[in-house]
């Protein structure tokens, strides 16, 4: 082969891989956004962080079939695709997000934002090793520090002030509650959520402070009704752990008062709030009804429901993991999650309120929401 034509294949093998890389993103949004996200949570919304601590092997997802259906090798992503974060960078025109400890020595990686998730993280630093709350904001405040000492203070500023804070967390300090007390009492559980609330509006405040204006939450989902909890627990097919649902259901209305109280006393603080409670509650006792085969069963691991050691053998693997609610034991499939970030990017106020996520990127700061369009709660 000719200089000249290996040179052009490869171009032609570069722009391939340079075109399947960007048709990611949704560029019909680009000149109207490019707003950075920074993301806080638990296994839903790990990208691999995981990989790069010292922790069990069951909180990694370093292994196949996790990333099967889209990425087609492990990424550390709970799942066999894309995580609610994947689609909503996606949504938001900005690139899927690194995990924050996957090592680079570019500085400006953060430039559109990172994700601190980590499988197992909590409020609480109840499993050892794991980056929880704490750890995530600590990290989160060296990547201030960074961005501030690259960019100058008035363009870090604005980027920190224009950027979304998105985070997922909690069903690990419930899940943990319920293990060692599952007859808690009414006191006992709103002490707990109490404490859980209390942390998470710290946290919150700790990012104010740090320049932050713009916040989404996503509340605590039914882990009651998981095929794990249903397998741990001995639970028959289509039972959930009610006390575990009791428990969850309070801490997403203190949640939603908690960001009620946070816009009162924080000038400029702006929210979203997804019930991602409900519609996925709805998803697993309605399984058929969405286009699922199941939701009692995971499509991969083994035991009763297939709900443990995905990936470790032996174990079994579906065929199909569009036709399951789970993929494994405690995470949705991509298709579920395709189907959750419709209602919490595009959706009305009873799925994410007073703003869904996309008026959330669109809202400037600097505005009042008096003046931005909202659709009624009606």
């Amino acid at each position: 082969m000719s200089t000249l034509s290996f040179l052009l294949s490869f171009m032609y093998v570069f722009a391939c891989m340079f075109i399947s890389i960007n048709s990611h993103v949704d560029h019909s949004r680009q000149d109207k956004m490019n707003v950075a996200l920074f993301v806080f949570g638990d296994s839903l919304y790990d990208p691999g962080n995981n990989n790069y601590i010292n922790v069990s092997y069951h909180l990694k997802a370093n292994r196949w079939p996790y990333g099967e259906t889209f990425f087609k090798f492990p990424t550390g992503r709970f799942c066999d695709g894309r995580t609610l974060p994947d689609f909503i960078a996606m949504k938001a025109n900005l690139p899927l997000l690194r995990p924050y400890l996957q090592p680079s020595s570019s500085w400006s990686r953060f430039t559109n934002g990172t994700n601190f998730a980590s499988a197992g993280a909590g409020v609480f630093p109840e499993i050892p090793g794991v980056i929880n709350l704490k750890l995530q904001l600590s990290y989160f405040k060296e990547v201030t520090h960074l961005l501030r000492q690259e960019l100058g203070e008035k363009e870090a500023k604005k980027l920190l002030r224009e950027a979304v804070y998105l985070s997922s967390i909690g069903g690990n300090d419930y899940n943990n509650f319920y293990d060692k007390r599952p007859n808690g009492t009414k006191t006992e559980q709103d002490i707990y959520v109490k404490a859980v609330i209390g942390n998470l509006k710290n946290a919150v405040k700790e990012i104010y402070e740090l320049g932050g204006r713009k916040f989404a939450f996503q509340n605590v989902g039914p882990t009651g009704c998981l095929p794990a909890i249903r397998q741990n627990h001995e639970l028959a097919p289509n039972e959930c752990a009610e006390e575990l649902l009791t428990l969850e259901r309070l801490h997403n209305s203190a949640l939603l008062e908690a960001a009620e109280e946070l816009e009162i006393h924080l000038q400029g603080f702006r929210y979203s709030v997804f019930d991602v409670y409900t519609p996925l509650y709805d998803i697993i006792k309605n399984p058929s009804k969405y286009g699922y085969l199941t939701a009692n069963f995971a499509c991969c691991g083994s035991g009763v429901y297939n709900a443990s050691d995905c990936g470790i053998a032996p174990y079994e693997l579906c065929r199909n993991p569009n036709e399951y609610v789970f993929f494994d034991g405690s995470h949705p499939t991509e298709r579920v999650n395709s189907q959750l970030i419709e209602l919490f990017w595009n959706g009305e106020p009873k799925f994410a309120k007073p703003l869904n996520l996309k008026q959330l990127f669109e809202v400037d700061s600097d505005i009042t929401l008096d003046n931005y369009n909202l659709v009624d709660d009606e």
